[in-house]
């Protein structure tokens, strides 16, 4: 039987994917079909994206609450990841009921193609010491440390579980390594790993004696693509859900709108527009659907719809 507060609950989360529409007609798509937007309409479109933010925060208590009760929740940063945006993803966590339960970064190092030697051969030495029963020994080089990531700072388990001497051995040597930096170390591994994206690479700035230069920046940006897919698969095996977030720009022409079409992430969430209220509240809601396992694509460019609804 559904609950009263299951159907108010549901009604917001519906006025919610609403008012993403008006943030969407206020911001990154009021643009689309106009030639030059006049001071009136650049002002007006302002006022839309506040009032859809203005709506999310008023409506996150009802949608938020105890969604994410006696749940534990890892992040992880990558490179370029902004401060606010990640700090306003943590308090709508903690608004849920989760308990945030550690910090880590991505170093440019793990990201960078012509450290693969370097990240190969790490990954290969602490699997054999510290996670040969977890990890296949065939397992490609990214998706392998991604996996060692996942055993050291998640697990399978809803309720979480200790993290032991092998976790902080595991962490020591990524940090070690230059790969991964423990902001606040973890006492408990998580079930939840909210991974929040940064800016893409800028690329190369053009030059009249190299024709190359946008070949160059497509396969950077591929190589980049490929490397932080293998991360997050292999850190999907080892938590019950991992979100990845990030900005709504990122979502529609950058690497997270690119990572999110590929299969091998099909199990991995993803949200983008995480900047704003209603971006960060999405995040928290599908964040609690993937505890069990449901995954999708959420935001303004979501292949799955604006928010979660169910």
């Amino acid at each position: 039987m559904i609950t009263f507060r299951q159907h108010l609950v549901s009604l917001v989360a519906v006025f919610l994917a609403l008012a993403v529409g008006v943030v969407l007609g206020g911001g990154p798509l009021s643009d689309v079909g106009r030639t030059s937007p006049t001071a009136a309409t650049t002002a007006e479109a302002g006022l839309e994206a506040s009032f859809g933010d203005a709506f999310a925060a008023a409506a996150a208590p009802a949608l938020l609450r105890d969604r994410l009760a006696d749940r534990s929740v890892v992040v992880v940063t990558l490179p370029g990841a902004d401060q606010e945006v990640v700090d306003a993803l943590r308090a709508r966590v903690e608004e849920a009921g989760g308990a945030l339960t550690g910090a880590y970064s991505v170093l440019p190092g793990l990201l960078a193609a012509d450290e693969k030697a370097l990240v190969d051969t790490l990954g290969s030495q602490l699997m054999t010491q510290y996670a040969a029963e977890e990890v296949a020994a065939d397992a490609p080089t990214y998706e392998r440390l991604g996996r060692l990531l996942g055993v050291a700072v998640a697990t399978t388990d809803p309720a979480g579980d200790a993290a032991g001497p092998r976790s902080r051995s595991l962490l020591d040597g990524l940090a070690g390594g230059g790969l991964v930096q423990a902001d606040v170390a973890a006492e408990r591994r998580a079930p939840l790993v909210l991974v929040v994206g940064g800016a893409d690479p800028e690329p190369a700035e053009a030059t009249d004696t190299d024709t190359t230069d946008s070949t160059d920046t497509a396969e950077a940006a591929a190589a980049g693509d490929a490397i932080l897919t293998g991360l997050l698969a292999g850190l999907r095996q080892g938590a019950a859900g991992v979100a990845l977030v990030g900005t709504t720009e990122a979502g529609a022409e950058g690497r997270l709108g690119r990572v999110r079409q590929d299969d091998a992430l099909v199990d991995v969430t993803t949200v983008d527009g995480a900047e704003t209220v209603v971006g960060q509240v999405t995040t928290v809601l599908a964040l609690a659907r993937a505890l069990d396992g449901t995954a999708g694509d959420f935001g303004a460019s979501g292949a799955d719809g604006a928010v979660p609804l169910g």
